[in-house]
Parts: structure tokens; C-alpha cells; sequence
């Protein structure tokens, strides 16, 4: 984006590029947290619904006596 408006030299170039690489790596950072998170949370959503099911099946047949 600069290089096209203003006449920098290379050293600041290479500033610019290295502050956009590292904000790139920041959000992919960031993005692969909360894709780690929601995974997490729907893991421990299964679990839980299928302990219910679980308690449930094995609940039936005492009940059934």
C-alpha cells in the first residue's frame, strides 16, 4: 500500500512489511484460539449429552423392575 504513495526507501520497507507480517500472525493467532475454544466447548457439549443419554439407558432398566 505505501510503496505505491510514497518513494520509501528499503529499510523502511522492510519495517513496514515486518509490522504487517507480524499483525497477520497476530489475527491467525488469534483466529486459531478461538477455533481451539469452540472446539473445546463443543466436545464438552457432546460429552454431556451423551452422559445424560448414558444415565438415562441405564436408569431405565431399574426403574422398569
Amino acid at each position: 500500500m505505501l510503496r505505491k504513495t510514497q518513494d520509501l526507501k528499503q529499510p523502511q520497507i522492510e519495517v513496514v512489511d515486518v509490522l504487517l507480517g507480524f499483525e497477520e500472525n497476530e489475527k491467525l493467532s488469534r483466529k486459531k484460539l478461538a477455533s481451539r475454544r469452540a472446539l473445546q466447548a463443543r466436545r464438552a457439549i457432546e460429552q454431556r449429552m451423551e452422559e445424560k443419554a448414558l444415565r438415562a439407558t441405564i436408569v431405565e432398566p431399574w426403574l422398569e423392575d
